[in-house]
């Protein structure tokens, strides 16, 4: 694994936080740090590299499952939703437009005990989940996100519920003030707000004031941030400018699981701690994922194509030539993907460019809704179960 080194960050050189603690429902959450889940990338394989680097510390979310698809049982879901032993609390974010379909699937996870925690997710901006009216274009209809809040809360049982959300749709239809009072009123534990709109897809700079905002708006639950956190020195001064209670980290974990200790250790006050591997200890982390998703999968061939989105991640920065960047993004198998890792100069120390934003960076200004969506914010005829995605993971 990894070894730590120290960090010029001065964020880290003179840490405020003493390891805080997060309350969600019954669970504490210290230090306050959650993976945001991820389609396609925060399955029980990512999870656990991620749990191992915290040191067990933190929250970390399954990628979202939709509601519909949890209901019926489909094959995919319910691998989807299996979690390793280790795994607590174990926390399940739900995708879901139908109040109807949601409080079946939350009551389904509470009475068969398949989670500890319900995160519902109601800031995804692709145009797949938003032409439905789902995801980041649900909040808009005030009255259908209370009633699937309402359905949530009382299907749950003794189950925290929680939600993540943006801002809004775009800057003329913010939302995520009204929400937050949406989400208090009907007994949601906590909120965790995405600094951008839906239009803005990850493009720009994460808005942290209105983090702040809501911070100031809802004083009675937790208020999580999200939004541009690439080192724990971010995660320290998103706390500190905010008053959030704690830190969903996405995109910058990517190629990066071990950005977990960094934030355990920058939360616990630890200035020593900050890690900068060579690509030798990259290439054996990426070989432990790819293994990882081939025993959960159940096929090593398919474990390691799965793994190839993550390749781009991992080598980030490092002088690796675009003909073997290409190689090792289309090997089947774990000896192949050894094999090329180890052609490479495996002493290259952490490089420079490897730090800061991954992942999807550019803008779309246009947000895909069901037609005349924006006409009422309380009108909801239309919605339905029929707009219930049947798959899952995004």
């Amino acid at each position: 694994m990894p070894t730590p080194t120290p960090t010029p960050d001065p964020a880290l050189t003179n840490p405020t936080p003493t390891n805080p603690t997060l309350r969600i429902g019954p669970h504490a959450v210290r230090p306050p740090v959650v993976l945001a889940p991820m389609a396609g990338i925060t399955n029980a394989p990512f999870r656990t590299l991620c749990r191992e680097f915290s040191g067990g510390k933190g929250l970390f979310v399954s990628e979202m499952i939709t509601t519909r698809a949890l209901v019926e049982r489909n094959d995919k879901t319910m691998q989807l939703i299996r979690f390793d032993a280790s795994e607590k609390p174990r926390s399940i974010q739900l995708y879901g437009v139908d109040p109807v379909t949601v409080g079946k699937a939350v009551r389904m996870i509470a009475e068969e005990d398949l989670a500890d925690h319900i995160d519902l997710n109601f800031g995804c901006p692709v145009p797949k989940v938003t032409r439905k009216g789902g995801g980041s274009a649900l909040p808009y209809k005030r009255n259908l996100l209370r009633s699937i809040l309402r359905e949530a809360v009382s299907g749950a049982g003794d189950l925290p519920v929680t939600m993540k959300m943006r801002k809004g749709i775009d800057d003329d239809h913010l939302t995520y003030l009204d929400a937050g009072r949406i989400a208090v009123e009907e007994g949601v534990t906590a909120v965790a707000l995405h600094g951008r709109t839906a239009a803005q897809h990850y493009g720009g700079t994460a808005d942290w004031d209105a983090i702040a905002r809501l911070k100031e708006h809802v004083p009675e639950i937790p208020v999580l941030g999200n939004g541009d956190i690439w080192s724990a020195g971010d995660a320290l001064r998103m706390v500190r400018e905010t008053g959030c209670d704690g830190v969903v980290v996405g995109r910058g974990c990517l190629g990066r699981p071990w950005l977990f200790a960094d934030l355990v250790a920058a939360f616990e006050g630890r200035t020593d701690a900050y890690v900068r591997p060579t690509l030798r200890e990259v290439a054996e982390v990426m070989v432990r994922h790819a293994t990882l998703l081939g025993e959960w999968i159940g096929d090593e061939s398919r474990g390691v194509i799965d793994f190839r989105k993550h390749v781009a991640w991992y080598l980030k920065g490092f002088a690796v030539g675009s003909e073997m960047r290409k190689r090792l993004a289309i090997t089947s198998s774990l000896e192949e993907l050894r094999a090329g890792l180890d052609e490479l100069d495996l002493d290259q120390p952490w490089p420079v460019g490897a730090d800061g934003p991954r992942g999807r960076t550019s803008g779309n200004n246009r947000v895909v809704l069901p037609d005349g969506w924006l006409k009422d914010p309380y009108d909801c005829a239309g919605v339905g179960e029929e707009a219930e995605l049947d798959t899952s993971g995004g």
